[in-house]
């Protein structure tokens, strides 16, 4: 797997974020020294998928990156499954393309494009029982939110599920540095040097904006989800599973 080292150069660009050809290269690395208990989640999210998928059905990936949650979820839910997974990064795309071929899953996971921050009324989002949409949420615009959020519901059958795992905020100001403190002593003991903590800090600075859990729970239950519970918590990462009403 290949180191990240995106933010280590003295001349790394100052620009926001971009999922481009260098961050896809170690993206799969980033993941798993950047977010607490990566592959904890994963393990819950695989769960939770075998709980709410229903035969016949399809479970789609937003944001699926290089299609790591995807590979495994066809593992975890058997042959017969159809996967579907969006991103709106075509160097991501590529790269997903290549471990679902190396995984021997050309024939059952599709991958395609979409940006989420644009419209939606011609992206198919249909007969889903799983949708999962993780660390993606946070990057949509705030104004966009509830739109998504209603297009995953129109797509999902009745007592279908969507899983939202997100960077958040706390209520309290004191304890929201005191959290992101913690997080950071995170990064440093997976070898992340305090000049790449700070420049990726200012490069997602414009480009991710995290709620608070309450928030989230919110926009999940006023576009269709009343059942809205969490799941997983450490500091300021969450995730969270909301639930459709049985039609």
């Amino acid at each position: 797997m290949p180191r990240d080292h995106i933010f280590a150069s003295s001349n790394t660009r100052g620009s926001d974020f971009q999922f481009d050809d260098a961050v896809a290269a170690v993206f799969d690395d980033m993941l798993v020294r950047s977010i607490p208990f990566y592959r904890e989640q994963q393990a819950i999210i695989r769960d939770i998928a075998q709980k709410f998928y229903v035969p016949g059905t399809r479970v789609y990936d937003l944001g699926c990156s290089t299609a790591t949650t995807l590979v495994a979820l066809a593992t975890a839910l058997g042959p017969d499954v159809e996967l579907v997974g969006y991103d709106n990064s075509e160097p991501m795309l590529e790269r997903a393309r290549s471990n679902v071929e190396r995984a021997g899953l050309a024939g059952r996971v599709e991958l395609r494009h979409a940006d989420f921050n644009g419209d939606l009324s011609g992206v198919a989002l249909e007969n889903a029982s799983v949708v999962t949409m993780c660390w993606t949420l946070q990057f949509v615009r705030p104004v966009r939110r509830d739109a998504v959020l209603a297009w995953i519901n129109r797509g999902l059958v009745g007592g279908g599920a969507v899983v939202v795992a997100e960077k958040i905020l706390t209520h309290n100001s004191d304890m929201n540095r005191y959290f992101i403190e913690l997080y950071y002593d995170f990064k440093r003991r997976n070898g992340y040097s305090e000049t790449e903590i700070l420049r990726k800090r200012e490069a997602l600075e414009n480009v991710l904006v995290p709620y608070q859990m309450s928030e989230n729970a919110e926009v999940l239950r006023r576009n269709g989800f009343p059942v809205v519970e969490t799941f997983f918590q450490w500091c300021n990462f969450a995730a969270v599973l909301g639930v459709k009403t049985s039609e």
